[in-house]
């Protein structure tokens, strides 16, 4: 018994020691604590989805997930090879240039009308709390906090591990003018030495006027939150940023549900949009888009084009690695305006005649 007793407060003094780390972030305290205590998503001492969305849908359990996890058929989760890329010079672009640039996952750099607009920067080499955890594919790391450029907007839109990278946003600070993000996650930054002047902190249905006719909307997703023990202590969002000339959907990580239409109809429609596409399960369907259904988001957004992310860089699911470029490009039927460019490659998304290489077809 004295033995067991030793083991138990051995692995929580361990515990207790590893979720205090700084990468971990910080819980809301004070002010922000109360404003998040007053918004209409959070309930029961936690933000919540719009509809009913479990975890795990319910055609399955904990166990059979984690057996089939442990003992399931796993194929080509990782590329077989180095994946071979070539990095645009962003610090060089020409100030006009409306371009997209991919670096892997979720994390993508943005210039539009002259702004320059990172979102979620995962560039360490890994997205988790240590390195030596979900490692990025040979050849994915491609960019740097170097590589960057003086950046007008960071916009985190969740505290996930492979959306805000402790080591990167630390590294980029006095890059950033202003950061955007959603309610809650400030205290994650602020903690990490952000100065709160410079956070725009919003829930959903809030907008921000920015500058020179710009504006960002915090919109829904349906996914979750969390980086520590406790879940859901910072909202997930989407976000829509209209400028003079184009109005841009960043969707973050969501599930399918209603308010793709919702937020369609609100806008009427949209110049782009950049929708997760990849680390899905039946398992967690309700989380994250399965194959198609980011198509049929992009319909009911009315977006003129969609730029999928959420994919080739970190393996977060089972499915090979390739499959959800595949699946994208093989469910367009209607063939859609649907862009996807390598990582790297300085996309001109306005260029509607421009066609993009299949490039992950030359690696298994």
């Amino acid at each position: 018994m004295i033995a067991f007793i030793t083991v138990v407060v051995l692995l929580l003094v361990a515990t207790l020691i590893i979720i205090n780390q700084p990468q971990f972030g910080k819980a809301p305290s004070g002010k922000r604590l109360e404003r998040i205590k007053n918004s209409p998503h959070y309930k029961n001492g936690r933000f919540d989805n719009l509809n009913a969305t479990p975890q795990l849908a319910e055609d399955t359990s904990m166990p059979e997930v984690m057996f089939r996890m442990l003992f399931g058929t796993k194929k080509l989760l990782k590329p077989a090879t180095k994946l071979n890329f070539t990095k645009t010079d962003l610090k060089n672009l020409q100030r006009h240039e409306n371009v997209f640039i991919w670096m892997g996952h979720s994390s993508y750099f943005l210039q539009t009308e002259g702004k320059k607009i990172l979102v979620d920067p995962v560039l360490s080499g890994y997205a988790a709390p240590f390195s030596f955890i979900n490692k990025a594919f040979a050849g994915t790391d491609l960019y740097s906090a170097d590589d960057l450029p003086e950046l007008d907007y960071l916009m985190i839109t969740h505290d996930h591990w492979d959306h805000l990278d402790f080591e990167t946003v630390t590294k980029i600070k006095s890059k950033v003018k202003t950061v955007i993000t959603g309610l809650g996650t400030a205290e994650h930054l602020e903690y990490w030495g952000y100065d709160p002047k410079k956070i725009i902190e919003l829930d959903w249905g809030e907008k921000h006027n920015l500058e020179e006719g710009f504006t960002v909307h915090c919109e829904t997703a349906r996914h979750f939150s969390g980086r520590g023990l406790k879940r859901d202590q910072a909202i997930w969002a989407s976000f829509v940023l209209e400028s003079p000339r184009q109005c841009i959907y960043i969707g973050g990580d969501s599930g399918y549900d209603g308010h793709f239409s919702k937020i369609g109809e609100k806008y009427g429609h949209f110049d782009l949009a950049i929708l997760e596409n990849g680390q899905y399960n039946k398992d967690w369907r309700y989380i994250h888009f399965m194959p198609g259904e980011n198509i049929q988001a992009m319909k009911d957004l009315r977006a003129k084009r969609m730029i999928p992310v959420h994919s080739s860089k970190f393996t977060l699911a089972a499915h090979p690695w390739n499959e959800p470029l595949n699946k994208v490009t093989e469910l367009n039927t209607e063939n859609l305006r649907i862009i996807t460019p390598a990582i790297g490659e300085k996309a001109a998304w306005e260029d509607d005649n421009k066609t993009y290489r299949k490039w992950w077809l030359d690696y298994d």
